[in-house]
């Protein structure tokens, strides 16, 4: 990676795609989740639990990188959600990123899946 781009407000570097499967809000963010681009997440995830949708599951494949901010709109998140009944899963984190939630102790609270299929199964 190069660190000259790591802290630079550039709108490329996080893309969340948003879609409904059945009464899931699957949210497929692709590039980068820190302090710079969590807004670009955590938007969408806010607007998803205001409408009243209680499963959210994150398809983080494409996800390259999540620092604290990132880890902190996934957090919050999940305690909107599971106020009003619901939860959030994690589904096919990348090494780097599961190394966050590992680190953190945040795996031990989040429902984390291998593939974006057994999340929408389940």
């Amino acid at each position: 990676m190069d660190r000259e781009a790591v802290g630079t407000a550039d709108v490329g570097r996080l893309q969340v795609e948003v879609r409904q499967v059945g009464h899931t809000a699957v949210f497929t963010p692709s590039g980068e989740l820190d302090h710079h681009t969590a807004e670009v997440l955590a938007g969408p995830l806010g607007d998803a639990v205001e409408a009243g949708v209680n499963r959210l599951v994150i398809d983080c494949a494409n996800l390259a990188f999540c620092d604290s901010t990132g880890l902190n709109v996934l957090l919050g998140a999940r305690l909107r959600v599971e106020a009003i009944g619901g939860a959030v899963h994690l589904a096919a984190m990348r090494p780097t990123v599961a190394r966050v939630f590992e680190i953190t102790g945040a795996e031990a609270v989040f429902t984390i899946h291998d593939t974006l299929d057994q999340a929408l199964q389940e």
